[in-house]
């Protein structure tokens, strides 16, 4: 009886475990369809639906790229974010003089975004590592060392070396897939399942 019991646990953490990167792998192929759809970047504000709202699909920025990468596995960030925002205001960053969320723009800044990674989701480590960086993984960098921050998603695709992943993101040149996961100062390192 006890190997029983013992051998369904084992069979449940194996199942739970798969389950995790299953979900993590199938974020990273669903950001990798949208590198196929031609993007122009474009950060202006504008007024969006809600829930599930979304700037035109022609159009996006770094964040578009997260937030339309899981909204095709039925996670809608506006929401979550927004809703997150409503009730812990005082936990989100305070650089665009807001006193109130705004459902149009706040899932689409980077620090926001950040927040709610660090707060429902799971912190990762901050390395020079490329082994820690695994698909489906949500990365965030400091361009120019003074706050300019720049979010993208680990691929399953390696580099032509193979010693990294390559990373999904649109830093102006729209939705792409890039070697470029130590280019810049590495600020955040995240996963994120519901």
């Amino acid at each position: 009886m006890k190997k029983i019991i013992l051998f369904i646990i084992w069979l449940f953490a194996i199942t739970v475990a798969f389950g995790q990167t299953d979900f993590f792998l199938q974020l990273a192929d669903s950001a990798y369809t949208l590198t196929k759809q031609r993007v122009y970047y474009d950060p202006s504000y504008i007024q969006i639906e809600y829930p599930n709202g979304d700037v035109p699909s022609n159009t996006g920025v770094c964040t578009d790229v997260i937030i339309r990468a899981y909204r095709k596995l039925g996670i809608d960030l506006q929401k979550e974010v927004h809703e997150d925002m409503k009730t812990n205001f005082d936990k989100y960053p305070k650089k665009w003089g807001l006193s109130r969320p705004d459902k149009n723009i706040d899932h689409r800044r980077v620090p926001n975004l950040m927040t709610f990674f660090s707060r429902h989701g799971t912190v990762k480590k901050i390395s020079q590592a490329p082994s820690d960086y695994q698909p489906g993984d949500i990365v965030c960098w400091d361009l120019n060392h003074r706050g300019l921050t720049h979010i993208g998603i680990v691929s399953k695709i390696k580099s032509g070396d193979g010693r990294r992943y390559l990373i999904i993101h649109n830093i102006g040149a729209g939705q792409v897939l890039e070697d470029c996961l130590f280019q810049f100062k590495i600020i955040g390192h995240y996963s994120y399942k519901k």
